[in-house]
């Protein structure tokens, strides 16, 4: 009898579930499927399709200043350098190998006779200029260099400022390498180091911009920005112009302040609050300086030009780049992530120029190639990229003069100092003349 009445039921819920069009398993599929056709994604880039412009036209630098070892500069405006570009390795400076070089923003310090770095135990090494290590000295525990901490420096008189992405910042002597003071942070660093008279500033992971005193490391002042409570891969900047320390943080907002009292002068918010969905691979370039404007770029195609003094945009184009621009005269020198070379006029924001780089690259169909950062010399620039090759291109004409492949990872931006080209790959920094 049970039997039966289970098969009733049965067939009186199938009837009541019917498929025909009336039925209410049909409706709510139907709307599904509606729904579904109404879906638009959020925060999907279209692909920009970049061609080159003017490609054949030929610039003319000859009025452009050249200057001279020029590695620490509080606008970070380098511009053009002293160097003639034989590009030929005439020493290496070794060191235990440092990993992630895609996060690393350190600077060696410089000099006539030699230079100063770090290794991935964060021990910091002074060499001659014949490559032999003159002192080595590490102030982190054992479970501290597990953490394998990268470096940042400043140098002032006979002092080496350190600031590190685990929160320590101490002083050293330039002779010896003794330490001076040592300090902690409650956050890791994460912009590089500038001075102005006898204080510091550097920005942390919570997107506040410190300043302290250079003699004993206590804190002048510190100016909290918004927090994305998330951390980000961009390396924050920092400069200094016109008694205002202007940087950016990790939610595209531009900040200037005080000096002397760390008071906002004001802010410029360049993102909306769908950035907090894109921190983790949204990056911005270094901002750079001429005094009047601030340059920068970011990888949501966007270059600006700002007002030094009020923070209002001059004006913005499209470029995908999240590498530090250059200024020459009254140009503009870039290049997209995607391997293009930029020439834009430097009051207007006009391009005047678009040459591809990668060409020989997009026919061999090699990917993940992006550019590291550039340094240019007399007449041309040198462009370093991920996959550990060098480029060394005609400013003038826009041609490539020489590809050279020196190592097999990823490699550092390229430095100039005393007419001698430098970079930094796992284990050695390479010198050429």
């Amino acid at each position: 009898m049970t039997k039966y009445i289970f098969i009733i039921i049965a067939i009186a819920f199938l009837n009541n579930c019917s498929l025909n069009k009336n039925s209410r398993l049909w409706d709510n599929k139907q709307t599904e499927l509606e729904a579904k056709k109404n879906y638009k994604k959020v925060l999907v880039e279209d692909k920009k399709i970049i061609s080159e412009l003017n490609k054949d036209l030929k610039l003319n630098l000859t009025r452009v200043n050249i200057s001279n070892n020029k590695f620490f500069e509080n606008e970070n405006n380098f511009g053009s350098q002293k160097y003639e570009g034989k590009f030929n390795k005439i020493g290496k400076y070794n060191f235990s190998k440092l990993d992630l070089l895609d996060k690393l923003n350190s600077t060696p310090i410089f000099f006539e006779d030699g230079l100063i770095f770090f290794d991935k135990k964060g021990s910091i090494i002074r060499y001659n200029k014949n490559q032999k290590v003159l002192w080595k000295v590490n102030y982190y525990s054992k479970q501290e260099r597990k953490l394998q901490p990268k470096l940042n420096f400043i140098l002032d008189n006979q002092n080496i400022l350190i600031t590190d992405n685990i929160a320590k910042y101490y002083s050293i002597d330039l002779s010896n390498g003794k330490l001076k003071w040592l300090k902690n942070n409650t956050y890791p660093f994460n912009s590089e180091i500038k001075k102005h008279k006898d204080m510091i500033f550097v920005v942390d992971y919570k997107n506040t911009l410190r300043c302290f005193k250079i003699n004993d490391g206590s804190e002048c002042w510190k100016l909290r920005t918004e927090d994305s409570f998330r951390i980000s891969n961009s390396i924050y900047s920092v400069i200094i112009t016109n008694n205002n320390v202007i940087f950016n943080n990790s939610l595209g907002d531009i900040t200037a302040a005080d000096l002397e009292t760390g008071l906002i002068v004001w802010q410029l918010p360049t993102q909306s609050t769908n950035i907090l969905k894109e921190i983790h691979t949204f990056k911005m370039s270094n901002l750079i300086s001429d005094s009047k404007s601030i340059f920068f770029s970011n990888t949501k195609n966007e270059f600006y030009s700002i007002d030094v003094n009020s923070g209002t945009i001059n004006w913005m184009n499209e470029v995908n780049s999240d590498i530090a621009p250059a200024i020459l005269g009254n140009l503009i020198f870039t290049i997209s992530r995607e391997g293009f070379l930029y020439v834009i006029e430097k009051n207007n924001g006009n391009i005047i120029r678009i040459t591809d780089i990668y060409t020989d690259y997009r026919l061999k169909k090699v990917k993940d190639i992006n550019p590291v950062g550039f340094a240019i010399g007399n007449k041309n620039l040198y462009l370093t990229n991920k996959d550990g090759r060098v480029f060394v291109v005609d400013l003038n004409f826009g041609n490539i003069i020489k590809i050279e492949k020196i190592s097999g990872n990823i490699i550092s931006k390229p430095f100039i100092f005393n007419n001698n080209l430098y970079i930094v790959r796992d284990g050695s920094i390479l010198q050429y003349n």
